[in-house]
């Protein structure tokens, strides 16, 4: 059992290690000796981990992906209005985004890479199905637009990681008004 706890303290601390480096001097800049000396472990510790560089900024994408699925769908009531629910999902995303900002920059920088391979984003995507299968019954029901689901994200949760920048860069201050105003706008984008 403790050498379980250990292998799984190595690999955590692989991940952060990962996730630091690459928000701080990007994909390139997250070598393979620079995450083992920050997580303090010697390089070929990585390969017990890992395959690859890529398989390890994808298995972080999968960590991370799966930890902002969680956080957006907590708390999520299937019995209450299509708005309502998006609304819970929108602020949970949101609330994600502003108290986990080194994961929230990971994945915009993912979102802009081609380290990620398309079978990882693929596998990524299912995270946020119960968002997708929100907008597909919203759409047959003619509540929101009939628009693919990439332009529906685009327009409602991408501004989100913009707001999330412009915060970090001290030029917008993200209070209740601006959330539920940017909510508002993200929401009269895609409804009917």
């Amino acid at each position: 059992m403790a050498l379980l706890q250990k292998s799984i303290e190595k690999r955590t601390a692989l991940l952060k290690a990962t996730l630091n480096l690459v928000n701080n001097g990007g994909i390139q800049g997250a070598s393979m000796s620079k995450v083992a000396k920050l997580a303090n472990v010697s390089p070929a510790t990585i390969y017990l981990y890992f395959e690859s560089k890529q398989d390890m900024v994808n298995q972080l994408y999968l960590d991370v992906k799966a930890s902002f699925a969680e956080a957006a769908f907590k708390e999520y009531d299937p019995e209450k209005s299509v708005k309502e629910r998006f609304e819970k999902i929108w602020f949970n995303m949101a609330d994600f985004k502003l108290n986990h900002k080194e994961e929230a920059s990971f994945l915009s920088q993912c979102d802009n890479t081609p380290m990620i391979d398309e079978e990882t984003r693929q596998e990524g995507l299912k995270f946020i199905t119960p968002l997708f299968d929100l907008w597909t019954k919203a759409k047959e029901d003619r509540i929101i637009k009939d628009s693919s689901p990439y332009l529906l994200y685009a327009f409602t949760i991408y501004p989100l990681a913009f707001l999330m920048n412009m915060e970090n860069r001290k030029l917008c201050q993200l209070g209740d008004t601006v959330l539920k105003d940017a909510f508002q706008a993200a929401w009269d984008s895609i409804k009917l």
